[in-house]
């Protein structure tokens, strides 16, 4: 399998090998974040963003520039950022501090409207949204990320529904990314201290 130790001062701590090789921000996101459940709103929106601007590109640049993002989208306050008017998409093609794809600045836009149209439905999005896994996390039992999936049914269920109700930027892939980042899988490898404790 590939290696998955990385060697820290007076310890060795396994971690799922893609995070490695990508600096302390990669590992730090491993440890504190990723396949952690989330379900504050805001944070469920930040990261369906953030996913969708990674489209094509590694998560490690996304990450780097989360920061950035969260300083000009209002620190991903749905209710503003679905009240933006042309001249605020400009300024925000403008700034090299975030992905300057317009169609995905765009989407940060019609996405605000839609997961404030979801959570005036459901009461909030962390309840529409973890209903894909009937609201507790699918626990993975992988012995090496080769054996993790780049989509499943779950994922490819919460993209066509988000699809339909307007989202942009939530192909299943895209969803299966997002549900291992907020917890909704885990799928650190058997080996991963995140599984096994040890630490």
């Amino acid at each position: 399998m590939p290696e998955s130790k990385l060697m820290e001062p007076e310890t060795s701590v396994y971690r799922c090998p893609w995070c490695l090789g990508g600096g302390e921000l990669y590992v730090r996101y491993h440890d504190e974040e990723w396949g952690v459940p989330v379900h504050d709103d805001r944070l469920l929106f930040e990261m369906l963003i953030l996913e969708g601007a990674q489209a094509g590109l590694s998560w490690l640049t996304v990450l780097r520039k989360r920061e950035r993002y969260r300083r000009v989208f209002d620190n991903f306050d749905a209710a503003r950022i679905a009240r933006y008017k042309p001249a605020r998409l400009a300024r925000l093609l403008d700034d090299p501090g975030i992905v300057r794809n317009r169609l995905k600045v765009e989407a940060a836009v019609t996405n605000a409207r839609a997961f404030l149209a979801v959570r005036e439905e459901y009461g909030s999005f962390d309840r529409y949204i973890w209903s894909f896994v009937n609201h507790r996390p699918l626990v993975n039992h992988w012995e090496d990320i080769s054996q993790i999936p780049a989509r499943t049914a779950e994922s490819d269920a919460m993209s066509r529904d988000l699809l339909r109700r307007g989202f942009k930027f939530v192909g299943s892939t895209i969803c299966y990314a997002y549900m291992q980042a907020v917890g909704m899988v885990d799928d650190h490898i058997q080996s991963c201290w995140k599984r096994s404790g040890r630490v």
